[in-house]
Order: structure tokens, then sequence, then C-alpha cells
């Protein structure tokens, strides 16, 4: 049996990703493994289609296909899935109909639930047999019982693709959507000397993205700025060499447009758009590395305050975990979402509403300097990064730690010593029975009694 091994890390076999497959490759030594390191050599392939047809054609001769890759903000890393654009677009999906399939991640379990429904998304696309995932935390191969649970994962996939096991479909086909957008003119929205930046990929990807980022702008006063990523000098994606966590230095830093283009015009903007057209379940591999590439900001809020919209041209109302990346990265840089805007959601003229809306709901929300409170994406995912800087991560992200000292983030509940007291002292009263009923009998109305003086206040 063979099963074909897509290396989705840009640093190829340097990649602790690969060493859970390693492990499998030891524990299975009946089983051929296949290795192609495909986010490392995807220029190679991109540019030659003579070395991507060879991978194609390994892939089609394998039994099965592990696609394996470490997070790369929410997703797979920008390299890996320009790989899949390629996929789709020189019409190689037969090589992968009907083949078992499952991923495996190493991360520190930040959304690795997005990444994984990508990927289980685009195997549906493929018509392949999605088995399932396996979400490793980056140490788990140091633990015995997860070097036991990753075996039976490895022992199961292997079973399925014995047996070629059934498997149920995740996600339903995507209906292609044929709508012409045609513009209105719109009310003008004066932004008062903020500055609204529009970033968009290519206008040249779609008509409909085009004619609604134009209606979009010119309904700002002044006329929003715009900025086409094809245009920015973007040498490549992210290495994952993680140079920028000691201080926050780019390996690309002077030898591309990227930095320069996000500090001087991105992080200057107080309203920003961000365009972009749908590409197999995201966005384009160009809008991926525009946001594995802003990583030289380590895991700090690099756009905290802004107002932020997405205008997307696609199916984007059919596929809600592009939704959820979206609205989670906006809650994590401390922003504003004012809305999506896409030209799925109904008529040419609901369209324009939309447009109207975010327009004139980020110069509103600009003016007030108000941002939404966090929700659940930027609580968990803030206390999930400031454990891991705090603990083994700090000697490589020194720069978040910084930061995060900073900034109060090290908020540790464990070192509020009056509440450890307070709350120790009501646990031991109230294993008295009087005193327990009491406090069950009370416990609703002291719950609200302290809001009371600020009701008085606001009264």
């Amino acid at each position: 049996m063979k099963i074909a091994v897509l290396n989705g890390s840009p640093k190829g076999q340097v990649s602790v990703t690969m060493q859970y497959v390693h492990f499998l490759q030891l524990k299975f030594p009946e089983i051929e493994f296949e290795f192609f390191d495909i986010a490392l050599k995807i220029n190679k392939l991109e540019k030659d289609n003579g070395e991507f047809n060879k991978i194609i054609q390994e892939i089609s001769s394998a039994d099965a296909v592990l696609w394996a890759f470490p997070l790369y903000f929410f997703l797979v890393c920008s390299q890996y899935k320009r790989f899949i654009e390629l996929i789709f677009e020189r019409n190689q999906t037969a090589a992968f109909q009907g083949k078992p399939a499952a991923s495996l991640t190493t991360s520190i379990k930040f959304f690795d639930h997005t990444a994984h429904n990508y990927i289980s998304g685009v195997c549906d696309d493929l018509e392949m047999k999605y088995f399932g995932s396996y979400s490793a935390e980056m140490n788990d191969l140091h633990k015995f019982c997860e070097r036991q649970r990753l075996a039976v994962f490895g022992e199961l996939f292997i079973k399925a693709i014995e047996n070629n096991a059934l498997c149920m479909r995740n996600h339903k086909p995507i209906v292609s959507y044929k709508n012409t957008y045609e513009p209105a003119p719109l009310t003008t929205v004066k932004v008062n000397g903020k500055k609204v930046l529009i970033v968009m990929d290519d206008t040249s990807k779609s008509s409909n993205l085009e004619k609604m980022v134009e209606n979009l702008r010119s309904v700002f006063s002044p006329v929003a700025d715009l900025v086409q990523l094809k245009d920015i000098a973007i040498k490549g994606g992210c290495l994952g060499c993680m140079q920028c966590g000691m201080d926050n230095v780019c390996a690309y830093e002077g030898k591309d447009g990227f930095v320069d283009f996000f500090n001087n015009q991105v992080k200057a903007a107080d309203i920003l758009f961000f365009a972009g057209s749908v590409f197999d379940r995201f966005l384009s591999s160009l809008w991926k590395c525009f946001f594995d590439r802003s990583f030289f900001n380590g895991h700090t809020p690099a756009l905290k305050d802004k107002q932020i919209g997405f205008v997307i041209s696609g199916p984007f109302n059919q596929i809600s975990n592009l939704r959820e990346i979206l609205t989670a990265y906006v809650d994590m840089q401390h922003s504003n979402l004012v809305g999506f805007v896409s030209d799925d959601m109904g008529t040419s003229e609901e369209i324009n509403v939309a447009l109207q809306s975010v327009a004139s709901r980020a110069a509103l929300c600009a003016e007030k300097e108000y941002v939404k409170p966090p929700t659940f994406y930027q609580i968990g995912g803030t206390k999930l990064f400031r454990d891991a800087v705090y603990g083994r991560l700090r000697p490589v992200f020194q720069s978040d730690h910084r930061y995060y000292q900073k900034h109060g983030f090290y908020d540790f509940p464990q070192k509020n010593y009056k509440w450890r007291l307070v709350n120790n002292a009501i646990i031991m009263l109230t294993k008295i029975p009087r005193v327990r009923r009491e406090f069950v009998k009370r416990i609703r109305v002291e719950m609200i009694k302290p809001y009371g003086k600020f009701l008085k206040k606001a009264g």
C-alpha cells in the first residue's frame, strides 16, 4: 500500500508536522509513505508543468492521500493553497477522485478546526473519501498517551483504506451562482479626516468585484485609496523561519515591498476594506499570502481599533467556514467588523444597499472610535497565545512577550490573591448545610447587587 504524503510546510522535511508522519512511517513499516514537499517547491511546480504532472501521476498511482501541514493563520500556508488552486486550474482532479484521504496538522490548537474544515471541503470537491483529521499540539509527540493516540489514528486510516470504507460527505457541493452586478450611485459618506484604504487581490479576476470596489471607493469623500496586491512586490510566501519572533523583522525585509506596504499603508488607515474573489473554499492564495506575511507582527493585534469590512465575489454565503475565519481574524486584531458584502447576497439593488450600509457604518464607528466588545474568538485566542508565549514559546517570540508585558496581557487570574482568599473562605463556609441553603437562596440577588451603583450613576 502506498500513501502519498502532501507536505504543506514551507520548511520541507525540517518540519514538526513531518515528525508526526515519520512516526506513523516507523509504526507501520509495511506501508510505503511517499513524501512530496509541495509548499517548499511551489514556485517550481507552478512554473514547470512537467514537475507538477509528475506529482499528479504519483498521487494517481497511490492508494491514499495524507494532507499533512502546519497551521498558518487559520488555514494552510499560501504555498499549499496555491497547489490546491493549480489542481483545479489544470483540470487534474481525476487523480484524486475516489481516493481515501485524511488530514494531519500541528499547531498550538488555534483555529485548527477551520483548517481541517477547509481541507475536508476540498476533499469533497475533489470527490475523495475523507476519513477524518488528526490535530496535534506541537509537543504531543513528547507524550506517551498522544503517541498511542496517533498510532491508533494511523491504524484506523490504514484499515479504512484496506476495506475501501464508505465515507460521508461533510460539505454540500458549491453551487455556481451567476449574477451580473449593476452599480448605482450611492449617497456620499464623509469620513472627516479618517483614512480609508481598500485592498484587493486583482480586479481582473472578477468584473463584479471590480464594480463593487469602484462603487464603494467612490462613495467616500475623499475617495478611498485602492491598492491591488498583485502590484505589491511580494517575493514569496511566509517561510515559517520565525526570525520575526525576536524583533518583528521579517526575513524578506528589504528584499520585497510587503513590509513597507503593510506598515506604511495598511497600518496607517483608519478604515480598511479587504476585497477578493472566492477560490475553492477560501479567498485567493495571494490573499492567503497577505495574511501569512503579516505574521511578522507576531501574535499581536497589528490592526487594533480599525474598522474592517469585506467585499467578496463568489459563493461566499455557501462557505460558513470562510465567514468564521474572517470574523475571527477581525476579532483577534482587536478591530471592529463593519460587515460583509458579496455578489451572491441578492440583487444589484440589495448589493448597493449593503455597500451603502457598510460605508456609513464604518465612517460613523470610526468617528466615534467604536469597537465592539470582544467575543470568544478574541478572548479564547488571546488567552491561548498569552499562555503559550509566557511559557515555552517565549524564547522564540520575544517581541510578543514584550508587547504582552507592556499591554497587560499577562492577566492570570490565579495572581488575584484577594479573590483566592475570598473564594476559599466562601467554599469552606458553604460546607455548613445552613450556610449553603442561605447562600443558594441569596445568590441571584447578590450577583446583581454591585451593579446598582452604576445604574444609579447612569440615571
